[in-house]
Order: structure tokens, then sequence, then C-alpha cells
């Protein structure tokens, strides 16, 4: 058996360029940035899921479904 090939994170390389040039190159900054947009993230999931458990579909997901209903 020969070892699987490594996987390719050439696009998380690209992305930190990205997100470390958005910072002016300030790494603490940069890390501040990510942190505070997984905050936001975090706290969009639980409304998700929190509507999901009341029984709620969410804006987006009716709009999307809208969207697929009509293209057809």
């Amino acid at each position: 058996m020969s070892p699987a090939a490594p996987p390719d994170n050439s696009h998380y390389e690209q992305a930190c360029d990205q997100a470390i040039a958005m910072c002016d190159g300030n790494l603490r900054s940069t890390i501040k940035a990510l942190i505070m947009a997984n905050e936001y993230l975090e706290a969009e999931l639980e409304e998700l899921q929190a509507a999901i458990s009341a029984g709620c579909i969410p804006d987006t997901s009716r709009s999307k479904m809208r969207s697929k209903s009509s293209a057809g």
C-alpha cells in the first residue's frame, strides 16, 4: 500500500495571507478579527438552531427554497 497523498492546504495558506494583508500585516489584529468573526458565526448558528428547534424555518432558508421552486 502506498501512503495517502498529503492534503492540499494551499487554500488555507492563501486565506491566511489575505487575512494578514487585510490587517496591514498585524498578526495580533488578524487573530482578533478572526476570533470576532468566529464569535459572530457561533451566535448566528445558535440563533438558527433555536429557530429550528422552535419549528421555524429561517428566512434565508425560505428565500433559497422560493428561488429553487420558482426556477423550476
